[in-house]
């Protein structure tokens, strides 16, 4: 069973033209055709926190949904589609069992966004996080992902994703990834015009086999974000 997921730090739909194109970024998303997306400056930051890309965008032209994390924020509104920015998109079709918001010890708006998924039989667990610019706080939040993961009866295969915000290419918050969680390195993706860094990263657990990884590069996610998306082909036992 295969399983193609992808990050991307869509910048609240503003590109590098600073236009802000919904239709843009959903081009970019179906360029790539993962099953599991997590997206991070998702929705705009004031007033209503609205989302970047429309629901009827996405319901009436994408293969995916947008998972609904919970309302831990009071600020988010009925017409937010993550938390604190972060969203997760499912290809119609798949199992979802179950959905939340991971609050993070942080002081700015922090947050992670998780999905459990069923997968030819197996439980998937998904988490889509932004972190902090503090390396301290960065590495608090990953030890909160991790154990968040780890604090559900029912086990299953892990993939953490998003913009870590972390520039060491081995070490800092990374190091918190304790094995047998694996960091993959898809590339470098910031910034999108000439990437020097490798912010944007994938974490799986033991039992998932890793087939490929690698940054989306294209005319429009060129453009379309300061970052560009990864992504990574999964294979379940």
């Amino acid at each position: 069973m295969k399983l193609k997921v992808a990050s991307y730090n869509i910048h609240k739909g503003v590109g590098l033209d600073r236009r802000r194109d919904p239709e843009r970024i959903l081009t970019v998303l179906r360029e790539i055709d993962a099953d599991v997306i997590a997206l991070q400056e998702a929705d705009r930051r004031y007033g209503l926190r609205e989302a970047v890309i429309p629901r009827a965008a996405l319901d009436d032209h994408s293969p995916w949904a947008a998972v609904e994390p919970g309302h831990y924020d009071s600020a988010r509104t009925a017409s937010s589609m993550g938390w604190h920015g972060n969203a997760l998109l499912v290809r119609r079709g798949i199992e979802l069992i179950g959905a939340c918001a991971v609050p993070l010890p942080t002081i700015e708006p922090r947050g992670a966004v998780c999905v459990s998924l069923r997968v030819g039989g197996q439980v998937v667990r998904v988490i889509g996080m932004h972190l902090d610019l503090s390396g301290l706080r960065r590495r608090a939040q990953v030890e909160a992902v991790c154990a968040h993961i780890a604090g559900h009866d029912e086990q299953g295969h892990a993939v953490m994703m998003g913009d870590l915000n972390e520039w060491s290419a081995a070490g800092g918050a990374l190091a918190a990834f304790r094995a047998p969680l694996r960091v993959l390195t898809p590339g470098r993706s910031f910034p999108s015009r000439r990437p020097l860094a490798q912010l944007d990263r994938i974490v799986v657990s033991e039992g998932l086999q890793v087939d490929g990884v690698g940054v989306h590069h294209s005319a429009l996610a060129a453009v379309g974000s300061d970052h560009l998306p990864v992504w990574a082909n999964l294979r379940l036992p």
